[in-house]
């Protein structure tokens, strides 16, 4: 099915109320497509100017992991991970015990920096995407540098990391590949393939737009990759997509994803059925305000339920020049 704007704009909730929530403005609630909550903008949880840790101004890719049940002695119920992009990025942890915060951030930060001997030395790390490991009884974070390397760590603490190796190049990719970063891995099962996990990330090619491109592993560690995309950014209208989250409902598997500020600065969703092989492109999934601290782009959505109530955690405004924010549904 081929994307169409119009018709998800139509679906608007009859009569809805227009909310002005944090500064954003009055708009109409759209109607999420999948039988998700409407998403409301709360408030901003992290921005670069109130970071001790602040080399270069800019922040992206939140995740978000409670760890109250898992950890020990954790320093809060919630672990948020985020990190600068640029040049020499480094990955780091706040810490609250609400998803609607407020978030500490952590002294020490960063807690993975761009030079690791002897394992690697590059020119920035970005994009942590931590996922708890039931199996191992540990954080596992996934995470790039260069643009052209995803790898991983693992963690007790949540704090302290030890490296694991490289999951992901461009030379797991077709030819011309330019680009495989910002991925998220999830607990999936996929039995026709042997897999227990599923990696969503955004790949580039010599066409230089981005799309969602898609692996699986059985252990998290060792992973195969699709040759054709998840997600092509022309089937939706876009330049380029990018942050991708894979949800599930009543059944069904879908994918959300971000759209570059040039192509409407949206979070959308497809259905890609049980097993990959569906393309149902649904629409807007979150609609980004035109006021700050959005100012026309949402992106790098991460979920989570506290006291039966569904939050999006998310990148709010421009890319490079945003912060980190906070939806309620």
């Amino acid at each position: 099915m081929a994307f169409n704007r119009r018709r998800f704009l139509q679906s608007a909730t009859a009569g809805g109320a227009a909310l002005a929530l944090g500064g954003l403005g009055a708009r109409p609630a759209l109607a999420a497509p999948g039988g998700f909550p409407n998403y409301h903008y709360v408030r901003t949880l992290l921005t670069p100017d109130k970071l001790a840790y602040n080399p270069t101004g800019e922040i992206i890719f939140p995740s978000i992991r409670g760890v109250y049940d898992k950890l020990a002695d954790p320093l809060g119920r919630y672990y948020l991970y985020y990190a600068p992009h640029d040049a020499p990025g480094g990955i780091c942890l706040a810490y609250g015990d609400s998803l609607e915060g407020p978030f500490t951030e952590y002294p020490g930060n960063p807690i993975v920096k761009n030079v690791w001997d002897p394992h690697y030395s590059v020119s920035h790390v970005s994009s942590p995407h931590v996922m708890w490991n039931a199996d191992e009884r540990e954080l596992w974070l996934y995470f790039h540098g260069e643009n052209t390397t995803t790898r991983l760590a693992r963690s007790k603490d949540g704090i302290t990391f030890t490296y694991d190796k490289t999951v992901l190049t461009t030379s797991m990719h077709p030819a011309g590949t330019t680009e495989t970063s910002y991925a998220r891995v999830f607990r999936y099962d996929l039995p026709s393939r042997g897999a227990r996990y599923v990696m969503l990330h955004m790949r580039n090619d010599k066409s230089n737009h981005r799309d969602i491109a898609w692996g699986w592993s059985a252990d998290g560690r060792d992973w195969e990759f699709a040759a054709e995309p998840l997600i092509d950014h022309a089937a939706v209208g876009a330049n380029n997509v990018g942050g991708p989250h894979l949800l599930t409902r009543n059944g069904h598997t879908y994918v959300v994803y971000n759209t570059d500020k040039e192509s409407g600065g949206n979070i959308l969703i497809t259905e890609v059925g049980s097993d990959f092989s569906q393309r149902d492109h649904l629409g807007v999934f979150y609609d980004s305000g035109s006021a700050a601290p959005e100012n026309g782009r949402a992106a790098s959505p991460v979920f989570g339920t506290e006291n039966g109530v569904p939050y999006m955690i998310y990148e709010a405004g421009e890319r490079l020049g945003g912060a980190i924010a906070v939806a309620r549904g």
